[in-house]
C-alpha cells in the first residue's frame, strides 16, 4: 500500500513501524517540543503531498496532533486504539507497537478535519448519551472513538474532535445506539 502524503509521527521506532506496514515517507517530530524547523517541514509537505498525523494514542501524541493541526490546516488525522498500540509485555503504549494491519486500517480511515458541521452535536447530545459526566462515561467514549474512526478523547474534548472531523448527527446517533445495545447485551 502506497501513501501519497508524508505521514508525521513521533519517533523513529514509528517510522519503522509505519514501513514495515506500507510504503510512505515520514516526517518525525523526535516528541512533544516541536520546534519551528519541523512545523516549517510539516507546512511543505502539506502544500506539496498532504499530510497525515499519526501520533501515539495517549497525552503526549495528543498535544502534539494538536500543535501541528493548530499550526498546519487541512492535515488527515489517523488513529489507532489505545489497546492496539500497546507494548506486549505493557511497556507503554505507542504507534510502533501496532501491527501492520492496524496501522494500514488507520491511515485507510484517516479523517480530514473541518470547519463546519451541517447539524451541530450538542454538550447535552453528549450528556444524553451518557458519554459525559457519570459512571461508564468513559467507556463508552473509548467505544465511541473506535466505531467514529476518531480516536478517544476525554470528556472536555469530546465535543470539539466531533466539530473538528465533522461527525454527522445522524452517524453520531448511530454510533451511541451501537454502544447502548452493547451495554444492554453486557
Amino acid at each position: 500500500m502506497k501513501i501519497k502524503e508524508i505521514i508525521v509521527v513521533e519517533g523513529k521506532d514509528d517510522t519503522t513501524a509505519i514501513k514495515r506496514a506500507v510504503d510512505a515517507d515520514t516526517i518525525e517530530t523526535n516528541g512533544s517540543a516541536i520546534n519551528e524547523e519541523t512545523i516549517e517541514k510539516i507546512k511543505l509537505a502539506q502544500e506539496i503531498r498532504g499530510v497525515i498525523i499519526f501520533t501515539d494514542p495517549d497525552f503526549p501524541g495528543q498535544k502534539i496532533r494538536q500543535t501541528i493541526a493548530d499550526r498546519v490546516p487541512r492535515c488527515k488525522h489517523a488513529f489507532i486504539p489505545k489497546e492496539d498500540a500497546l507494548h506486549k509485555y505493557g511497556k507503554g503504549v505507542g504507534v510502533e507497537h501496532a501491527s501492520p494491519e492496524i496501522i494500514r486500517q488507520a491511515l485507510r480511515d484517516a479523517h480530514t478535519m473541518q470547519e463546519e458541521v451541517v447539524e451541530e452535536i450538542t454538550q447535552e447530545d453528549l450528556v444524553l448519551a451518557g458519554l459525559v459526566g457519570g459512571p461508564g462515561s468513559r467507556e463508552r467514549r473509548e467505544k465511541l472513538g473506535k466505531l467514529l474512526r476518531i480516536g478517544y478523547t476525554n470528556g472536555k474534548q469530546l465535543h470539539k474532535r466531533l466539530m473538528m472531523f465533522h461527525i454527522s448527527k445522524e452517524a453520531f446517533a448511530d454510533a451511541v445506539r451501537v454502544i447502548l445495545q452493547e451495554d444492554k447485551d453486557a
